[in-house]
């Protein structure tokens, strides 16, 4: 945790009725349940092998675009050629030249074994998400990260396997888990230099962990933030190094363009560009509607984030900052929304907003997105019937709720605290 976050009580011990029966029950059950953790999580992983089956029928299309597209970054040609083996459109390589340096050795791979080994480390750091995240808060509510925290981790990440964020991830070949487990890591760390470093690294890799550093601003870590900007411009400097031409045309000619990543109006993109285009049957872009709505977004962010800061509360800060950073990032496909994770940690661990886990959880479980993308007639036409455009908006939606609480669950913390003392 940073040192610079003031301190605060045990979180455990602030959070009204803790004694209830109801809370009791629960506590009782999950200590039955947290004796067969391990199990649980061998089982998980187990069906989802099953699931998969033969590791040579698996898809995996966007790992494919990194095994397959990285090395031509050698040939200064990554962004002028492109995967034709997909219905919708062919795929290119959407991220920086730096990005591609990276996953050349995943490239050195035959094709089978660069599925497992990615299927593996992808769930690796499904696990280490879910560690992070309990790591903090533990120690917010004054615990050591014990045995019970630990069989916690295994057990979460048992069930996380299975919500859609990680299912997606994991079918597509993603590196959202990857990218947000390593970005989580980097951003709590306490030495500011290797929290700048990290996340600046992340946003090399893609481009989205950049608002990542709104949490150091918000909490007075500049020279994490300074940190950031000089890892950035190495990785920028490295892509130049490795590709001149590719580099000064990703950073100059194609950033920003938003429909060369995909269908800005699928219902997979839960930004809110996405949901309000689906909405008013047009792409919005970065008309009015688009404005209004991320400057609300923006009020929200700021008081969440001032309260979160004002509690010490990192796990909280952490999430404000990036549900703020899906809302308005162009595309935010379902399985960008890994952030849910901590989210739910935190609104569990303790019982801080059991009714608002519950939504996301029937939100992210549900399979609710692969649902309204069998209904939509292709990924390309925009206008949407309107119960359909409604419950386009979920993860937004229920973004911008969370944040309009956020504030109010953690004064009720503090309404405790001065109880208590």
């Amino acid at each position: 945790m940073p040192d610079d976050l003031p301190s605060r009580p045990p979180a455990d011990r602030l959070v009204p009725g803790r004694t209830t029966s109801t809370r009791r029950t629960a506590a009782v059950a999950e200590q039955r349940l947290l004796r067969f953790a391990p199990l649980v999580l061998c089982l998980s992983v187990a069906v989802h092998a099953w699931v998969l089956g033969d590791p040579a029928d698996w898809g995996m299309i966007d790992l494919k675009v990194y095994w397959s597209l990285a090395p031509n970054v050698l040939a200064d040609r990554l962004y002028a050629i492109t995967m034709p083996f997909t219905a919708d459109f062919p795929l290119p390589f959407t991220y920086p030249p730096f990005a591609a340096a990276v996953f050349l050795p995943l490239s050195a791979l035959p094709w089978v074994v660069a599925r497992v080994f990615w299927q593996v480390l992808s769930l690796v750091c499904l696990w280490w998400l879910v560690r992070t995240a309990l790591v903090l808060l533990a120690a917010r509510a004054g615990r050591p990260f014990d045995g019970t925290w630990s069989r916690r981790a295994l057990l979460w990440t048992a069930l996380f396997l299975w919500c859609e964020p990680v299912r997606k991830t994991l079918d597509f070949g993603q590196i959202n888990l990857v990218l947000v487990a390593g970005v989580f890591a980097a951003v709590v760390a306490a030495r500011q230099p290797m929290a700048g470093l990290g996340v600046g690294v992340g946003v090399g890799m893609k481009l989205t962990p950049g608002i990542s550093v709104l949490y150091f601003l918000a909490t007075r870590r500049f020279a994490a933030a300074a940190w950031s900007v000089v890892g950035f411009a190495a990785t920028v400097a490295l892509g130049f190094l490795v590709s001149a031409p590719d580099s000064w045309r990703y950073w100059f000619e194609l950033l920003g363009a938003a429909d060369r990543v995909g269908p800005v109006g699928s219902v997979i993109n839960q930004s809110l560009r996405g949901a309000l285009s689906r909405s008013l049957g047009h792409d919005v872009g970065m008309s009015w509607p688009w404005l209004l709505a991320v400057a609300v977004s923006a009020a929200l962010t700021w008081f969440a984030l001032r309260a979160a800061v004002r509690a010490g509360d990192t796990v909280a800060a952490v999430v404000v900052v990036q549900l703020f950073g899906l809302l308005v990032s162009p595309i935010s496909w379902s399985h960008h929304w890994l952030w849910v994770i901590p989210l739910v940690l935190w609104l569990v661990h303790p019982l801080r907003g059991p009714a608002l886990a519950a939504v996301w959880a029937l939100a992210v479980g549900s399979d609710l997105i692969t649902f309204l993308i069998d209904l939509q007639p292709s990924i390309w036409e925009i206008p949407r019937p309107w119960p359909l455009a409604v419950l386009g908006w979920v993860y937004p939606a229920l973004a911008l709720v969370t944040l309009a609480l956020t504030p109010r669950l953690l004064r009720a913390e503090d309404r405790t605290a001065l109880h208590k003392t």
